[in-house]
């Protein structure tokens, strides 16, 4: 009785060291006991509870809209939000991201960065308590993909040993010492980590050891010097070689409709997920919360059952994205353009449109919207006095210049919408089971293409039929001939990082794509031509004066 009660009193423990990993701690604790002690306490079992608290501490980063999707998503081309009359407003942060024109004191950076040092703290307390090999390598990969995201987003991460003293502030890692570091224990856990299955996997694994070090390779040269990347040969090599195992294993292959890789039911469908977040339906503990994902876009009447509640009516893209899947002319924004790209969207989905008061067709939604048997939707003021045609929710591409929308009978219809995973309409306000995919295929496939481009010799019509395979199974045309970007346009549409734009959409990658093919700081709509300094965003006051070995970055 006495050895569980010390048990659940250290796991409690060290969850909450977890939590105020930076702070200072009073010195009694950290002599408690020693770390043989607790992990004696713990055993086998305690040990596999702090790995599962770290596998969820992605959870955040990942559903809260101020963090890895407004950081990653917003600060690039492909999403903003807009301010509709009160909505959205927030003393401008939104339109700060989108326009580059935040400060240190920016709080999607604070919320960002304790949300992946958590996971940097938590993983690394695995490795103080006699993890089994396969604990430690999964514990190892969990915060190498952490330690790559700081370093990505900031510039430097901090660091500790397994067993610091906890009462010393963390080492700080920055540059190429960074970098290298992640790949060194990328390389050192291959071999060790769960084999990986097809299809779909929930836990560190081979390919997703290989799809990350293939990332830390292929922007190797942008975390060097983020103004002008250079690309090693012997680094494109390698993300060669890492993706062609990967390619070549035959776990995976491109699922045949694009949006059954988002749907509740992805589990069993999904061939793309090398690397997931595993989500149950209905079960709200350990969920990553994927509502998050429909309702920061969808209007408030976009499912009758929950009007006016269905969505925060935030997020949108705009026009010149949606143009970009138009490789011979403009689309249309007109149903019409559905036959030019699966990845569009637009299209019937059974199980999604078919469903009583929704109507949806996953994708980027344009213009008037309906319900499941074919009626207008209206704005939330609609009464059935004001007919049929009165107060339409049809969305459009024009958004205000200052992205202030103020203009009475478009407040909540200005900006394209994004539904890349479909409501788990039964679990809509919480609980989906929606598996959030953190590493999909076909990245592995266009990184790959873009090595070929980026190597000395490159080999341009090799990356091509790469595309064009993939661009096959989206049932899109084939590109008929593709470089590697425009040097003004980030979405000219004959380029390999339009076609990354595409795929990955909304998937956390455009802000490290624009910055390794140096159209981070370029003129795009609602941002003018920037400086330097927004190639990393600001480290936040606070881990400044928590630790005195991180340094501001430029600028701030």
């Amino acid at each position: 009785m006495i050895k569980n009660n010390i048990k659940y009193k250290v796991v409690a423990l060290f969850l909450a060291w977890g939590v105020v990993g930076c702070t200072k701690l009073d010195e009694n604790l950290n002599s408690t006991l020693t770390n043989q002690q607790t992990a004696d306490a713990l055993g086998a079992s305690g040990t596999g509870l702090l790995l599962k608290t770290a596998y969820n501490d992605l959870a955040t980063p990942f559903n809260d809209v101020e963090q890895l999707i407004n950081l990653t998503g917003n600060a690039s081309d492909e999403s903003l939000v807009p301010t509709r009359g009160g909505d959205w407003d927030d003393n401008g942060k939104w339109r700060a991201t989108h326009a580059h024109t935040w400060n240190a004191d920016l709080a999607a950076c604070l919320l960002t960065f304790n949300s992946l040092n958590k996971i940097n703290f938590d993983a690394t307390n695995v490795l103080a308590f006699n993890p089994t090999p396969v604990q430690a390598a999964e514990a190892r990969f969990i915060r190498a993909y952490a330690l790559y995201n700081l370093l990505d987003l900031f510039g430097q991460y901090p660091f500790r040993n397994p067993g610091d003293n906890l009462l010393n502030a963390p080492e700080v890692k920055s540059g190429a010492a960074a970098i290298d570091f992640i790949i060194s224990e990328l390389n050192a856990i291959l071999s060790t980590v769960p084999a990986a299955s097809a299809n779909i996997n929930f836990r560190a694994n081979p390919d997703a050891v290989r799809m990350l070090l293939m990332r830390c390779y292929l922007n190797k040269g942008a975390f060097a010097n983020r103004a002008a990347p250079a690309f090693a040969d012997a680094d494109m090599q390698q993300v060669i070689t890492l993706g062609n195992a990967i390619i070549s294993s035959g776990r995976y292959s491109y699922t045949p409709n694009f949006f059954d890789n988002f749907t509740p039911d992805n589990q069993t469908k999904t061939k793309e997920a090398i690397w997931a977040y595993d989500n149950t339906s209905g079960v709200s503990a350990a969920s990553l919360d994927v509502k998050s994902f429909w309702f920061r876009t969808l209007h408030y009447n976009s499912f009758d059952p929950k009007a006016p509640n269905a969505g925060w009516n935030g997020f949108s893209t705009v026009a010149e994205f949606y143009n970009s899947f138009g490789i011979a002319g403009t689309p249309t924004q007109t149903p019409t353009d559905t036959l030019l790209d699966q990845r569009i969207g637009g299209r019937f989905k059974p199980g999604i449109t078919d469903v009583p008061g929704s109507g949806l067709r996953p994708g980027l939604l344009i213009g008037q919207q309906f319900d499941h048997l074919g009626n207008k939707k209206h704005y939330r003021n609609w009464v059935a006095a004001d007919g049929p045609n009165a107060k339409l929710l049809s969305f459009t591409p024009n958004i205000a210049p200052n992205m202030i929308e103020t203009t009475p009978g478009i407040l909540e219809t200005t900006g394209i919408r994004v539904m890349k995973y479909s409501p788990d309409f039964p679990q809509y306000d919480g609980a989906a089971g929606n598996d959030v995919i953190i590493f999909r295929y076909p990245d592995v496939v266009l990184m790959v293409a873009e090595a070929m481009m980026r190597k000395a010799t490159p080999d341009n019509a090799g990356a091509l039929t790469l595309v064009n395979a993939l661009r096959a199974a989206r049932s899109a045309a084939p590109l008929p001939s593709m470089t590697l970007n425009s040097t003004t346009n980030t979405y000219a549409p004959l380029t390999l990082l339009a076609e990354r734009g595409r795929e990955m959409y909304w998937e956390y990658v455009r802000r490290t794509d624009l910055i390794r093919f140096k159209m981070f700081t370029v003129s795009w709509p609602y941002k003018a031509a920037d400086a330097e300094k927004n190639l990393v965003f600001p480290i936040p006051s606070q881990a400044l004066a928590a630790n005195p070995n991180l340094k501001q970055n430029p600028g701030y």
